[in-house]
């Protein structure tokens, strides 16, 4: 294997793309992991009895002011209990907008927004509420024709309170907690609602992460099925791929190894590896969403950052790419799956995704591929998106699932 080692995610216009290209590189420099700067409201505080509660239990909840861009809609903002990757207990935050359609028991989306950033002020809680024009909910029109369909719609923070940028297993788990709580607090009166899930690029790769998780780790919960676009389903892939040249989109890659970091301290301690110039950028983009940190990586390289490469063949870096690529993955939905992409996606590995496909069909999994004639990643996004709330319409109606597997 190459020295290619410094965790790296391409993105582009606020879509994640993820791929890791970790500089492994030799413990130069004596720095523990940065976390991102706590957030002011209590709300998001980690209670000190989580560990006394189980996945997907209410801890919190507070109606939130209305949203003009989501009108006749109610917004609940709900703190659960969820696991972390190394499994330790946290908690997480969904924010559920109930529209004035909605009836007891009617459909719930779980929607996976696309979350590119390292700050607190990153999470789509907060950005719901934001006053920085930079900052929005992207896939906004699609949700308002779910809500006018009667669909509440609950939007997860799954990056996690660590704001874990890159932590692809972490997303799906909090995916699946989130869908309990929602289930569990009884002012949503969605205790027996139908459940799909959707969501694309970073938002597919938690969304896809929860369904081929949802059989061991929320055995109870019974999804309609899950529409996943543009998911990056091997970060091991990205890594042999992606190369060391100077990249105008290099400052998410820097976000992924900070993320992952976040996560996996013991095990890729990339701050440790870095020389002074990369602990200079890591510190400035550290608190950062998707602009500031663009700003800060913008063409420059792994490279740049790197002290030495004798990480290399560290087995636990290894470890960590593989647990989070979900094409190594053992795990089966064990509900229907629309999974939409570009074949000529430049930004994420295809065929991790028609490995993928082919695994899960050749495991009985009801899934419908829908290859649009996007060139790219960013319109594939919006090309697919009809297609998904049709499908997901269909599901959350009862209406038996096609396949086109073969």
């Amino acid at each position: 294997m190459r020295a290619k080692w410094l965790p790296r995610i391409l993105g582009y216009c606020g879509v994640l793309t993820v791929g890791l290209v970790i500089v492994a590189v030799a413990p130069a420099a004596s720095a523990e992991p940065i976390y991102p700067v706590a957030d002011p409201d209590p709300f998001y505080a980690q209670p000190a009895d989580m560990a006394s509660h189980s996945p997907g239990d209410v801890l919190d909840s507070r109606v939130m002011p209305p949203l003009f861009y989501f009108p006749d809609t109610t917004v609940t903002m709900i703190k659960f209990r969820s696991t972390s990757s190394e499994g330790a207990p946290i908690a997480a935050v969904t924010t559920v907008l109930t529209p004035r359609e909605h009836r007891p028991d009617g459909p719930v989306l779980s929607y996976q927004h696309i979350i590119n950033g390292l700050g607190a002020q990153c999470a789509v809680s907060r950005v719901l509420y934001t006053t920085d024009p930079n900052l929005f909910v992207k896939e906004s029109v699609a949700l308002n024709v779910a809500l006018r369909r009667g669909w509440s719609v609950a939007l997860p923070d799954h990056l996690g309170p660590n704001v874990a940028y890159g932590a692809a297993k972490l997303g799906g788990q909090i995916t699946l907690d989130g869908i309990r709580a929602v289930r569990r607090l009884p002012a949503l009166q969605a205790a027996n609602s139908p459940v799909a899930m959707a969501g694309y690029s970073g938002g597919g790769m938690a969304t896809a992460w929860a369904a081929a998780m949802a059989s061991s780790y929320a055995p109870e919960l019974h999804i309609a099925g899950a529409a996943e676009g543009g998911v990056p389903m091997s970060l091991l892939k990205m890594v042999n791929s992606l190369g060391m040249q100077s990249h105008p989109a290099f400052g998410l890659a820097m976000a992924a190894a900070i993320g992952l970091e976040r996560e996996y301290p013991d095990r890729l301690p990339i701050s440790t590896q870095m020389n002074q110039r990369g602990l200079a950028a890591r510190n400035a983009m550290a608190n950062g969403c998707t602009n500031e940190i663009m700003a800060v990586g913008a063409g420059h390289s792994a490279g740049e950052f790197a002290a030495s490469t004798s990480m290399i063949d560290d087995p636990a870096v290894r470890g960590v790419l593989e647990e989070n690529s979900l094409e190594l993955y053992d795990g089966i939905p064990n509900m229907p799956v629309f999974e939409w992409h570009s074949p000529s996606d430049p930004l994420i590995p295809v065929d991790a995704i028609v490995n993928t496909d082919r695994r899960y069909c050749a495991a009985g999994v009801t899934l419908d591929m829908d290859m649009n004639g996007s060139p790219e990643h960013l319109s594939a996004a919006v090309l697919g998106m009809p297609s998904a709330l049709a499908w997901l319409d269909a599901r959350l109606r009862g209406e038996p699932a096609p396949t086109n597997c073969r």
